[in-house]
């Protein structure tokens, strides 16, 4: 999973450098919080599910509610970011989108 992670990171960096060389510093900061939104929640359900598994404790319940926060918290961010910055959505949901992907190019890189 901490692949999977990495490549997360790279592909945010990557969209959000492609954003600012076509639409500028904004298109930029707006990719990279539309990534990160994504990011962020996935990086906790991932701890989550790790210290729920050491435990024995994991389950499809543990799963769902995570799920369920993950996708919860995804939108608080998004609704968080544009009261306190002037979002342009397109590159923001390209950023998200990415993030989102991301875990199907992973099989690419299965060893």
């Amino acid at each position: 999973m901490g692949k999977v992670l990495l490549l997360q990171c790279f592909a945010i960096v990557l969209v959000s450098g492609v954003a600012g060389g076509v639409g500028g510093t904004r298109s930029a900061v707006s990719a990279l919080i539309g990534g990160t939104a994504y990011f962020l929640p996935n990086l906790l359900f991932v701890l989550r599910l790790r210290i729920a598994a050491a435990s024995g404790r994991a389950n499809a319940v543990t799963f769902m509610a995570g799920e369920f926060l993950k996708v919860a918290a995804t939108i608080g961010i998004l609704a968080y970011a544009q009261f306190h910055y002037e979002l342009q959505w397109f590159a923001a949901l390209v950023g998200l989108f990415v993030a989102l992907k991301a875990n199907l190019f992973a099989f690419l890189l299965k060893t």
